[in-house]
């Protein structure tokens, strides 16, 4: 049984491009935060609007009509797949195959959206995202769209070794890989159990501190001085 939901697309260059699905209670805290920013500028669109009498009242419904079907559309496509909620709680909606949402898509997920809610409370929606291990409502399947969690920034790596070492040309890609993690992993070892690894290489780099000689390779492959 599977109890990682998260999962990869290959890219057309070849990248694997993981992606984790958000599941039902972080994406309810993101819609009721929506919902009361909605109710808040519909609130103020009435007391506005009220002034103008009776045909202010009109504008406002109609006003408030554009703001429940239209605000997720409006910040899906120009937020990069994030409303003000889903922004606050840390996810975004994006296309099956990972690519940013766009306007047909999300206009679908959400006319569906009374789909969800019926018969209360979104309960087909909420049973719905929980018979599929990626917790789509019945909007985000018609869509073909998907709810993740935003990635964090890669940080650059700091080997805190500067200057740069070429790599033999006779390292495979696996030993160059290998010589990535042990400069990445380091600063979790303690300076005895690098020496004592980094002695591997001791035949292959001649008289250099082996564990600084792997680290200067390592900024030869990220590019860094």
């Amino acid at each position: 049984m599977l109890l990682d939901t998260r999962h990869s697309l290959e890219t057309p260059e070849g990248a694997l491009l993981p992606l984790t699905p958000a599941g039902f209670g972080v994406r309810a805290m993101a819609q009721m935060l929506d919902i009361l920013i909605r109710l808040a500028i519909t609130a103020a669109i009435f007391t506005l609007l009220s002034l103008l009498g009776r045909l202010g009242t009109g504008i406002a419904l109609i006003l408030t009509f554009l703001l429940e079907w239209f605000y997720p559309v409006y910040f899906e496509i120009s937020r990069q797949g994030r409303t003000p909620g889903k922004k606050w709680m840390g996810i975004r909606v994006v296309n099956d195959d990972g690519t940013p949402i766009t306007f047909g898509p999300s206009l679908l997920r959400n006319l569906l959206r009374f789909v969800d809610f019926l018969p209360m409370l979104y309960l087909t929606g909420i049973i719905a995202s929980l018979c599929n291990r990626q917790f789509k409502r019945l909007g985000d399947l018609a869509a073909g769209s998907i709810v993740i969690y935003e990635v964090p920034p890669a940080r650059e790596p700091s080997f805190e070794v500067r200057g740069q070492l070429p790599v033999p040309a006779d390292f495979s890609t696996d030993e160059q890989r290998a010589l990535l993690a042990f400069a990445e992993r380091s600063k979790y070892l303690s300076a005895e159990r690098q020496s004592e690894l980094a002695a591997i290489l001791v035949p292959v780099i001649g008289g250099k501190d082996p564990v600084i000689a792997i680290k200067q390779m390592a900024n030869t492959m990220i590019g860094k001085q």
